[in-house]
């Protein structure tokens, strides 16, 4: 039996490759054997690991969230005002770079099926629930220095998030018009326009 830490390893190579997989070919047509051949192994191998493709699918588009929020952890504890913050970490799920771009292809992917697949709508419910948690915790803090409005922090949060997936969702599809300039342009007005201009000073 593999060790610990090689079966950790085998098991990312696998989920990277079937993400890969599913953001060239989609969901329907991703076959465990394509997934082997982008990992360079065999495909009892794969099964070693993930019994079914479902299996399979369900632990990549898992692992394509963990490794997105991953990435923003150092935006969420770096030593910036709330609002600073608040831009980042928003430009920083925009498509604008090809890991980002591919990540969002592997999440339209997870929607798709989770309009069929339960487990899927609970995998949604759950990272939503994280994405909304984080942002939500970035307005409160702004609203704390004064920085962002009074305002329902869960409201400005779904707002938040809301703009960001349909203009993700439009780039994705190749609407012309929705560029990453113009993406980035339609979120600042949205934090702009929900931001103070005098944010109070907290007393440490």
């Amino acid at each position: 039996m593999a060790r610990p830490s090689v079966e950790v390893e085998r098991r990312e190579q696998i989920l990277r490759a079937a993400c890969e997989v599913i953001r060239d070919k989609g969901i329907n047509a991703l076959r465990v054997t394509d997934v082997a051949e982008r990992a360079g192994i065999s495909t009892g191998s794969v099964h070693y690991y993930f019994e079914t493709k479902r299996a399979l699918t369900h632990a990549a588009f898992e692992w394509n969230f963990d490794r997105s929020l991953a990435r923003r952890q150092r935006i969420l504890t770096r030593r910036a005002s709330p609002r600073e913050r608040l831009r980042a970490f928003v430009d920083s799920y925009l498509p604008r770079d090809e890991e980002t771009t591919a990540a969002w292809q592997v999440w339209a992917e997870t929607w798709v099926e989770a309009l069929h697949d339960p487990d899927l709508r609970a995998l949604n419910e759950r990272v939503y629930g994280q994405w909304r948690s984080m942002i939500t915790g970035i307005i409160r803090d702004g609203q704390a220095e004064g920085s962002i409005v009074e305002q329902d922090p869960v409201l400005l949060a779904n707002l938040v998030v809301g703009l960001v997936d349909g203009l993700s969702m439009q780039a994705l599809v190749g609407t012309r018009h929705m560029t990453w300039a113009r993406m980035h342009a339609v979120c600042e007005h949205l934090i702009d326009s929900i931001s103070t201009s005098s944010p109070r000073r907290v007393s440490s």
